[in-house]
């Protein structure tokens, strides 16, 4: 026992020397004396070795060691705090934060918003459809059975065959399953992502976006295609452009064409954009044909409806005068950032 009465009073002289330091020091004190394996619990550890006539001497002697040592943990902690705040005592809290980045929105979504809001002022109904598609409602309804020559048209990402599961090469699959509801009249407007197994250039991508629409109704005419198309250059384009139709083959419309209108930067004259012919093509379109209503369990006796579809990236390309179409999937931020206030 004298042994160890004379360590505890070194042990004091120990603690004696500590002065206040940073939270890392305060913690490693706690750890060294006061924790689960530390010297006050080492030496209460000590009472079973000490003489019974002399316990209690020991206990009062361990209980003013442990007071001791406690309340020099206390005295370290508290300067440690004083020290903290002192070292932040420069800081002005009023001053305004550091300002946090805005992002923006997509070039090709801000484009694809647009002509959504165009065609749904005219009464379309925005819907979506999976990207992952079987056959029937990418190919065979619309008009392309096995083997016809229009699947050579449309180089696709196969996910497995027989039955065929593929990525949609277009977004005409929406409009089957719209169709295959039931529900006429139909205006929709589908937007989405498509994929095609192209090589990937400056002006072509293996995916891209796509907007289509379809109106089926009765007595739907061409005329009604032409004036909703006429519409929607004016709205997109501007009064100024001039629009015409050529005529063209979709297997899933009869009659079918494509519009043209006059180059946006050229206006006309002739630009390597509109390679020097004055116009751009910006949409297939046509009327359905019966065979896909018939497919969708429509009688075409009875409705009629067009429909139409173009590319995203294209229009985006001429609005804001870039000339790289794979910039849209690049994710540069330097790039993104130009967007920050289009609308």
């Amino acid at each position: 026992m004298d042994q160890l009465l004379q360590q505890i009073e070194e042990y004091k002289k120990e603690i004696g020397q500590f002065t206040n330091g940073d939270i890392k020091a305060v913690e490693e004190f706690r750890i060294k004396w006061l924790g689960t394996k530390g010297i006050v619990k080492s030496l209460m550890g000590e009472m079973r070795n000490i003489p019974n006539d002399r316990k209690k001497e020991f206990g009062q002697v361990l209980n003013d060691f442990k007071a001791l040592v406690e309340n020099k943990f206390e005295e370290l902690k508290e300067g440690s705090r004083i020290e903290e705040t002192a070292a932040g005592a420069g800081l002005d809290l009023s001053l305004p934060g550091d300002p946090l980045p805005l992002g923006s929105r997509h070039p090709v979504s801000l484009m694809r918003n647009r002509i959504v809001s165009i065609f749904q002022r005219l009464g379309f109904a925005l819907a979506d459809g999976p990207e992952i598609e079987d056959d029937w409602h990418n190919f065979t309804a619309l008009n392309m059975p096995e083997f016809h020559p229009a699947r050579d048209m449309q180089d696709t990402f196969y996910v497995q065959q027989n039955p065929d599961w593929l990525l949609r090469t277009h977004t005409s699959n929406v409009q089957i399953r719209e169709m295959e509801k039931g529900k006429l009249p139909i205006r929709g407007i589908y937007p989405g992502r498509v994929y095609r197994n192209e090589t990937v250039s400056a002006r072509s991508h293996c995916f891209f976006h796509q907007v289509e629409g379809l109106y089926i109704d009765e007595n739907v005419s061409f005329a009604d295609l032409k004036q909703t198309l006429y519409f929607f250059v004016k709205e997109m384009y501007g009064t100024e452009v001039k629009v015409r139709f050529r005529p063209s083959f979709f297997p899933f419309t009869e009659p079918s064409a494509e519009m043209d209108i006059s180059c946006t930067l050229c206006k006309g004259e002739g630009c390597s954009v509109c390679k020097h012919t004055g116009w751009l093509e910006i949409l297939g379109c046509g009327m359905v044909h019966p065979n896909v209503l018939q497919n969708c369990r429509i009688d075409p006796n009875k409705y009629t409806g067009f429909a139409f579809g173009m590319g995203i990236e294209r229009p985006a390309l001429l609005k804001y005068g870039i000339n790289d179409i794979r910039l849209f999937s690049e994710n540069d931020v330097r790039f993104l950032q130009q967007f920050a206030s289009a609308i």
